[in-house]
């Protein structure tokens, strides 16, 4: 995950636990339906999608599974890997691993397809700008990295780079979707190379601080 680095300027002093506890929650939700919006627009633009999608879409068309509901599967089967990792979920990692493939079940067919080329360019725009702000959001609430995340993070603890980890499995997950029939674009280098300077952009105005105790829930 990012390094999160505060505004300054910005109080956040909830009355009490609960209250804390509800505002992380309530943005954690938030953010995860924006980034399932920002991918079903993405997806919709037929521009190329972003790896995990493109793997998404590939494994929809071999199944014939939603790109929703695949995107679900993938999540769950993806904390498995969590266990020899190592790696603990909080309650953002299970509803990020839900939530998202719901959301863009819920979103795509209310999107209008379109050939126009300058929609299609209006809804990866979009898409990304949505997926970076949802991203600020649900990172910024505490409550847990996504499954993804977890385990670009579990690899690291073996001794890889982050970055190499995440390079890896960026690759992989690609290659794996455009042999089983995902859509690669200008889209997905779009997306490659733009949401991390888009999520660094948001993520320091939305994340809240670190919680004191990140895997209690108040009673």
């Amino acid at each position: 995950m990012p390094e999160i680095v505060l505004d300054s300027y910005r109080p956040y002093a909830p009355s009490s636990p609960a209250a804390d506890w509800a505002i992380r929650l309530t943005r954690c939700l938030a953010g995860l339906a924006m980034f399932g919006a920002g991918i079903s627009l993405i997806i919709e633009a037929h521009l190329g999608a972003a790896p995990w999608d493109v793997f998404h879409q590939g494994l929809a068309e071999l199944t014939g599974i939603s790109v929703g509901n695949v995107i679900v599967v993938v999540g769950l089967l993806l904390l498995l890997l969590w266990i020899p990792l190592q790696q603990r979920p909080g309650v953002g990692t299970i509803l990020n691993a839900l939530e998202i493939g719901i959301t863009v079940d819920l979103i795509m067919p209310l999107i209008p397809s379109t050939d126009l080329l300058v929609v299609r360019v209006l809804y990866l725009t979009a898409g990304m700008v949505v997926v970076a702000i949802g991203s600020g959001l649900y990172i910024g609430s505490g409550l847990g990295a996504g499954p993804r995340d977890g385990l670009m993070m579990g690899l690291g603890k073996l001794g890889l780079s982050v970055r190499l980890a995440r390079t890896a499995i960026e690759i992989t997950v690609l290659v794996a979707g455009v042999l089983l029939g995902g859509t690669v674009g200008v889209g997905t280098l779009a997306f490659t190379f733009g949401i991390g300077p888009l999520v660094q952009i948001f993520l320091p105005r939305l994340a809240l601080p670190p919680r004191k105790t990140p895997s209690a829930v108040p009673a």
